[in-house]
């Protein structure tokens, strides 16, 4: 009598792909979602957004490789032409080119950062990560300014001092989120 072989290995795999597939989905679009809230501020091309908050939020909770991920999922879907980009610029990947580029450019480094320290799983790694995060996201976002201006100063003007107290308040909120959900977030990689 022969006996067929157990497929529950292999759709067990299947299983955990297709869920970690949606679980990076699911991280764009928070991202896209965040994207959409977008307030102007006078001095600069810059508008403030959700979207920074977001891309702390998925590399925190999804972990480094996963974050990563849903990251270059958002900016695919950008790239293509979805709105998923904050409203009023330029559509796909002309996006790259203007003012929010750089910002755009290092989510995925970000949510890679943020979701690295927060796997070591120490109080400490899990507040700092998202305060990197801010750090790099605004580090690509000066050096796209500073592109097209030619003046560091002006970059820093328009592209760093206006959002300082919010992107604080949003490390803040960041680091609290993931430090309540972070085992529960463990569960759904």
């Amino acid at each position: 009598m022969t006996t067929m072989p157990s497929v529950a290995p292999a759709t067990s795999k299947t299983a955990a792909r297709l869920r970690r597939a949606a679980v990076a989905t699911a991280g764009a679009l928070l991202v896209a979602g965040a994207a959409q809230f977008a307030l102007p501020l006078p001095g600069t091309p810059v508008p403030m957004t959700l979207q920074p908050l977001a891309v702390l939020l998925v590399g925190g909770l999804l972990g480094a490789r996963l974050g990563f991920i849903s990251l270059v999922i958002y900016i695919e879907m950008g790239v293509v032409g979805l709105p998923v980009f904050t409203p009023g610029g330029v559509p796909g990947m002309a996006r790259f080119f203007g003012p929010t580029g750089g910002y755009l450019f290092m989510y995925p480094a970000a949510a890679w950062l943020v979701g690295r320290l927060a796997e070591s799983g120490s109080l400490r790694a899990v507040v700092l990560g998202p305060l990197a995060g801010i750090a790099l996201i605004h580090l690509g976002g000066a050096a796209q300014l500073l592109v097209l201006t030619g003046s560091a100063q002006s970059a820093i003007a328009m592209g760093l001092v206006p959002f300082v107290v919010g992107d604080l308040l949003k490390v803040a909120i960041a680091a609290l989120v993931i430090t309540r959900l972070l085992s529960t977030a463990r569960a759904l990689r």
